[in-house]
C-alpha cells in the first residue's frame, strides 16, 4: 500500500508568511493612529483600551459595516488606497450620530490569496480614516481563503467603538416642530448604491478615464466617504444637537426618519443645496426617477444635522468655520396622517 503524499498548508493554497509580511507592514501606519488609551494594539491575540477620563456615566457605543459594492469598482480600476477609509467612514459616522466620540477600530479583510501590496495599500487607507477620525487602529484579521474569491478579489468589514456620557445621548426625542435641517455635503457617491452605478456604468458601456469638469470620473466614483467626525464633535460642545442621521442605504428619504419620532416629519427643499456634477451624471445616464435617486443616493448630503430654529445659524457658522458645506435643507413639521416621514420637493 503507497504512503500518503505528505501535505502542507502550502499546498491548499495558503501562504503563512505573506500574512507575517502584511503585519511588519502595516505596524507603521497603525501607530500612527496611536491614542493615550491603547494599553496592547496589533499583533497579539487581543487588543486592550482603557476607558478615556472624564466621563461621570460612559456608555459605549459600537457600529460594524462594509463598503458594498463599490469594492468591485476599486478591483476594476485597481484602486485600492482609499477603499480603508470608506471602511472607516461608514462606522465612525455611524455611531456618531448617537453622539459618540470613536475610540478605536477593528477590520476584517479576507481574501482567496494573500497579496501583501494590495492588502498593505487598503490597510493604509484603514488606518488614514482612523487619524480622520481619532480613533486608533488596534487590530484586526487577515482571513486567506482559497476557493473563497476570486482571484484578485477581497472582502472588508469594519467595527468601531466609540463612548459618550449617558447624558448626552443623542437620540431624537428633543427633535420638535420648528427645528431646523442642516444638510453636510458629502465628497460624492460615498459607499452606497453602487450596485446600480455599477449597472448604469455597464449598461452605456461607459469609459471611466472620461472627464467631468477637470476630474476623471473613475476618481469621482472612487472618492472616500467624508468624515465627520472632528467637526461635529467639536460643534456638540457649544450647541444642542437633537438629531443625526447619516445618509447611507436609503439615501434621504430612508436615514433622516430612523431619528424621528412617528408623529414628526422632515420637509426638505429639494433647491437648498447644489446637485452635485456625479449625482447630474448618474440620473441622465441611467434615466433615474427623482424619488429613486432621493432613496438611493446622498445626492450630496453626507450627514443631516436637526438643531433648534434658534441655534442654526450658529451651528452652521462653527461647521463651516471647520472646512465643512453647510446647507440649510428644511424643517421638522407635524406628521399628517398617512403622510410618509420625509418629504422632498
Amino acid at each position: 500500500m503507497s504512503t500518503p503524499t505528505p501535505l502542507t498548508y502550502r499546498d491548499a493554497g495558503v501562504d503563512i508568511d505573506a500574512g507575517d509580511d502584511l503585519v511588519e507592514r502595516i505596524k507603521p501606519f497603525a501607530r500612527r493612529t496611536l491614542t493615550p488609551g491603547v494599553l496592547a494594539g496589533i499583533g497579539g491575540f487581543g487588543a486592550l483600551f482603557e476607558m478615556p477620563k472624564g466621563y461621570r456615566e460612559p456608555v459605549l457605543v459600537s457600529g460594524t459595516d462594509g463598503v458594498g459594492t463599490k469594492l468591485k469598482l476599486a478591483f476594476e480600476r485597481g484602486r485600492h488606497d482609499t477603499i480603508g477609509v470608506d471602511l472607516v467612514a461608514m462606522s465612525v459616522n455611524d455611531i456618531l450620530t448617537l453622539g459618540a466620540e470613536p475610540l478605536f477600530f477593528l477590520d476584517y479583510y479576507a481574501c482567496g490569496k494573500l497579496d501583501v501590496a494590495t492588502a498593505g495599500e487598503v490597510i493604509k487607507g484603514i488606518a488614514s480614516g482612523c487619524e480622520r477620525a481619532g480613533c486608533a487602529l488596534i487590530g484586526g484579521e487577515t482571513a486567506e481563503m482559497p476557493g473563497m474569491y476570486n482571484v484578485g478579489e477581497y472582502d472588508l468589514a469594519g467595527f468601531a467603538v466609540g463612548v459618550v456620557e449617558k447624558s448626552r445621548i443623542i437620540d431624537g426625542t428633543k427633535i420638535v416642530p420648528g427645528d431646523v435641517l442642516l444638510g453636510l455635503g458629502s465628497d460624492g457617491v460615498h459607499s452606497n448604491g453602487y450596485s446600480l452605478v455599477r449597472k448604469i456604468i455597464a449598461s452605456r458601456n461607459t469609459d471611466l478615464s472620461q472627464r467631468l469638469g477637470d476630474t476623471p470620473l473613475a476618481d469621482l466614483l472612487l472618492a472616500p466617504t467624508r468624515i465627520y467626525v472632528r467637526p461635529l464633535l467639536s460643534v456638540m460642545k457649544t450647541v444642542e444637537v437633537k438629531g443625526l442621521a447619516h445618509i447611507t442605504g436609503g439615501g434621504l428619504v430612508g436615514n433622516v426618519p430612523r431619528v424621528l419620532q412617528e408623529n414628526l416629519a422632515a420637509r426638505i427643499d429639494r433647491g437648498a443645496w447644489p446637485f452635485p456634477p456625479v449625482f447630474q451624471w448618474l440620473q441622465n445616464q441611467g434615466n433615474v426617477p427623482d424619488d429613486e435617486m432621493f432613496r438611493v443616493f446622498n445626492c450630496g448630503i453626507g450627514m443631516v444635522m436637526v438643531v433648534s430654529a434658534g441655534e442654526a445659524d450658529a451651528a452652521a457658522a462653527a461647521l463651516r468655520q471647520s472646512g465643512e458645506q453647510v446647507y440649510r435643507i428644511g424643517v421638522i413639521e407635524v406628521r399628517t396622517a398617512g403622510e410618509p416621514q420625509t418629504i422632498v420637493a
